[in-house]
């Protein structure tokens, strides 16, 4: 479906169900004329993934209804409102709406959909890896491996994002951000591997 069939799509399912274009852009957070800006002049030229999920939900249509994939594989999201700590991902136990992830893509990363989920960062320890608003693809099959890489982990009760390297026996948990506190040392039995950042999804302004 083309980007002018998509916004059309929308106008035309929004006008059957008697929802105006200003109540759709309340529902995804926004501004009243944003999604009358993405109808009428096709700016945004696309809908992010997530807002038009959230605009399928709302109005009762597939998201292929509105220009998504048919076949798009449910993972687990987990979203948050505010950093949890120094790290910038809350505490993840309780899901929202589930992502849809194109499974092309997991089995490009080799990521199993039961192993998959995603979360939203907050806070800028990570940058410029990742940023705050970046929505991160964990793995939950990864293990720790012997090069550094990042991961999801909890320590002392807060879930972080963070460079994980090992060190003698223990690990280097470490911010890319020069400016974020790191950890060296740390004893592995202090902390729990969520999993490994397999992917990022971020918007470009």
């Amino acid at each position: 479906m083309e980007s002018h069939e998509q916004r059309a799509a929308l106008a035309r399912i929004a006008g059957e169900r008697g929802v105006s274009l200003a109540r759709l852009s309340r529902v995804l957070g926004r501004n009243a004329a944003y999604v009358q800006q993405y109808v009428a002049r096709g700016s945004p030229r696309l809908l992010p993934e997530r807002e038009r999920g959230l605009l399928a939900d709302f109005l009762g249509v597939a998201e292929a209804a509105l220009g998504g994939p048919a076949d798009l594989q449910a993972v687990l999201r987990f979203d948050i409102a505010a950093s949890a700590g120094p790290g910038g991902v809350a505490e993840i136990e309780v899901p929202e709406r589930p992502a849809r992830i194109d499974p092309q893509l997991l089995a490009r990363l080799g990521v199993q959909p039961q192993a998959a989920s995603m979360i939203r960062v907050a806070g800028d320890s990570m940058a410029p890896t990742l940023l705050d608003g970046d929505e991160i693809l964990v793995d939950a099959d990864a293990r720790l491996g012997a090069r550094a890489g990042v991961y999801v982990l909890r320590r002392d009760g807060v879930v972080m994002v963070k460079r994980l390297r090992r060190a003698g026996g223990g690990i280097d948990i470490l911010s890319d951000n020069p400016a974020a506190p790191s950890w060296f040392g740390i004893d592995l039995a202090t902390i729990a591997v969520i999993g490994r950042v397999a992917w990022v999804s971020r918007c470009l302004a």
